[in-house]
């Protein structure tokens, strides 16, 4: 099997990033960001984001996820603790996320330490859920293999009826960590591939230091 695709061209115009008007803390521009995306671009799940561990196989391995909060500290998703991604940032807690925004040619790639919030946090957010996405997080041994989807849909019934009428309590190996940024990349796409690229890299006084990379 073969397919050429040397042919597929787009052509980037739809803004700018200066360096002289960027503020000094990424958290920021990210928040600007994320506001300009999601109000003004047609752009699906705008807090989609990719995050890249390094397994326990030593290989890198990367999947889609939800963003559920950011804040000046860092950024914060759910997952079960025991998934391959979880026990991943058990043994190498340094991540990279990127978020690649098509419709406003922009992507963001940061990297940084994954850490377990608080229990209270993670209670909050689990009892903010909808019943069908607790029972799931309860059904599913996450990355585990299973012999079908019957098995799923017969312990998904098998918990309906265990939970009927009741509060639904948060697995303990089920929470949240957050990403604490050390380094943040903004990309916004260019005419002829002179695309603006603007690092921000966190130093030990608490700083950001701030460049302009070459496209």
């Amino acid at each position: 099997m073969e397919k050429d695709l040397s042919n597929y061209r787009k052509t980037y115009e739809k803004g700018a990033l200066r360096l002289h008007e960027v503020p000094e803390n990424p958290l920021e521009l990210f928040q600007k960001w994320f506001h300009e995306v999601d109000t003004h671009f047609s752009q699906d799940e705008t807090n989609a984001m990719t995050i890249s561990t390094i397994g326990l196989d030593g290989y890198p391995k990367s999947r889609v996820v939800l963003l559920k909060r950011f804040t000046y500290e860092g950024f914060i998703f759910y997952t079960n603790y025991n998934s391959e991604k979880g026990k991943a940032i058990a043994h190498n807690p340094n991540v990279c996320l990127s978020f690649f925004w098509h419709a406003a040619e922009r992507q963001i790639i940061i990297k940084g330490t994954a850490e377990k919030i608080p229990e209270n946090l993670s209670d909050g957010y689990f009892e903010s859920r909808p019943r069908g996405s607790q029972l799931g997080a309860l059904v599913s041994d996450q990355s585990e293999p299973i012999p079908n989807r019957k098995y799923l849909e017969n312990k998904l019934a098998d918990l309906e009826k265990e939970f009927e009428g009741k509060e639904i309590p948060r697995p303990v190996n089920w929470g949240g960590f957050i990403v604490k940024p050390v380094e943040m990349e903004f990309w916004q796409g260019r005419p002829n591939r002179l695309h603006d690229r603007i690092r921000y890299q966190l130093q030990e006084d608490f700083n950001w230091l701030i460049n302009r990379l070459s496209p």
